[in-house]
């Protein structure tokens, strides 16, 4: 998949959360999501899942966006540092790749609600060979 097909592509869960594809290129991606109730947790701050979803999705766009055709990505290993609560407006992810090898993608995600920045994560992606149905 091009960098084109993938700015056009649907990803279940990234809609189902209302994560957007901000901004993407080489080695780069930008996401967001509007805060709605169903990203809160029981006291009114957006749940941890919420936010860690959307850092894994940043961090994957970032990833695949350095990879050969026919070739994508799986998480392996994901770390993130929560540093503030999130309450309202829109939480935007901003990823960028520090390293690539033959095997693997090691990105760095920061999160933020407005200018401020309320977490940060590091994740390794796998890069894995498409099949031809796939």
């Amino acid at each position: 998949m091009n960098i084109s097909e993938l700015r056009k592509s649907e990803i279940g869960f990234l809609n189902h959360i209302g994560g957007e594809l901000i901004d993407f290129g080489d080695g780069y991606a930008q996401l967001a999501f509007k805060i709605e109730d169903i990203h809160k947790q029981h006291l009114g701050i957006v749940h941890g899942g919420a936010i860690a979803t959307l850092a894994d999705h940043a961090g994957w766009y970032a990833a695949v966006s350095r990879i050969g055709m026919g070739q994508t990505c799986v998480t392996i290993e994901i770390k993130i540092n929560y540093l503030k609560p999130v309450f309202e407006e829109i939480l935007t992810a901003k990823a960028k790749v520090v390293n690539r090898t033959k095997k693997t993608v090691f990105v760095v995600t920061e999160l933020f609600d407005k200018d401020k920045i309320v977490a940060y994560s590091t994740a390794t992606y796998s890069i894995i060979t498409q099949k031809k149905d796939q």
